[in-house]
């Protein structure tokens, strides 16, 4: 049975692969917060590996809080940059295969199609700036490594833009969202059964690979759709906005090409509104 070290349990993502992970008894899974398996402290990193010979690790541990970034940039670095490299290097003493969690921010949003792995990256915020770094110091650690860039994350689990909405609808409170961005929301229970879908078939495709779900939206489209599916359209006030204040700077267009994931594994990803829909009415 394969052992599978999941960091950053307690976050939206790894809620997703506890959910999920009922589903896959053929591995033994080992749940650890930020707390329990700081990825910054690689001593401790190495203790758990002594203790536990594990075949898989699932990097959900990050550093995400775009705003704060900016001005924790040292604490951010040290999360998304040298707590990936460490995970690396220790992978890679116990020949363990790493799957980690990227993010569209690494462009610079100028782009006026689709993102692909080849573009050239230019982050223009620090948090998007720490996880290319995190993302170059694996490639130059570790050989059997997963990186996926993804965008937009969502679910019923911790704080994201979904679970915002939904509490706004509680509040009967008049929404304005911005129009100046443009994504693709992405269902992170997509994201785990994919990433785990991987690991059962053993694949040995390492690399960087796009992953978000199908289409393109702006906030705005995507509150939108959240006020439709959840009946609430006519009941809610909602309006456009083209500005939104922010101390970091984000990527107008930000879209990830998904050809090389689909192609690859052979993965039909769903588009974002059908995915939205269906946890919706889960």
């Amino acid at each position: 049975m394969k052992n599978i070290l999941v960091t950053g349990a307690s976050g939206q993502l790894g809620a997703c692969f506890k959910k999920i992970s009922k589903n896959y008894s053929e591995f033994n899974f080992v749940f650890k917060s930020s707390s329990e398996a700081d990825i910054t402290n690689k001593p401790k990193l190495e203790k758990l590996f002594s203790e536990i010979k594990f075949d898989w690790v699932i990097n959900c541990a990050a550093y995400t809080n775009v705003e704060k970034a900016e001005s924790e940039e040292e604490k951010t670095f040290k999360i998304n940059a040298t707590g990936a490299k460490n995970l690396a290097e220790v992978c890679n003493e116990n020949r363990a295969t790493l799957v980690h969690f990227s993010t569209d921010y690494v462009f610079d949003g100028k782009a006026e199609k689709p993102y692909m792995e080849t573009d050239k990256t230019n982050p223009i915020n620090v948090y998007g700036a720490s996880k290319l770094r995190g993302e170059q110091l694996i490639a130059e650690v570790l050989k059997e490594h997963f990186i996926f860039r993804t965008s937009w994350l969502y679910s019923e689990f911790e704080h994201n833009f979904y679970k915002t909405i939904l509490r706004k609808i509680e509040e009967n409170a008049e929404l304005n969202i911005t129009t100046s961005q443009t994504g693709t929301p992405t269902n992170a229970n997509d994201l785990a059964e994919f990433v785990l879908e991987i690991i059962s078939s053993e694949s040995k495709d390492f690399g960087l690979y796009h992953f978000s779900n199908l289409g393109e939206a702006t906030w705005y489209d995507f509150a939108k759709a959240i006020l439709e599916f959840t009946g609430n359209s006519e009941d809610i006030v909602l309006n456009k906005s083209n500005s939104f204040k922010t101390i970091a700077a984000r990527p107008e267009y930000s879209v990830l090409d998904k050809g090389k994931v689909e192609q690859q594994f052979s993965k039909q990803v769903l588009h974002w509104k059908l995915s939205l829909e269906k946890l919706i009415k889960a």
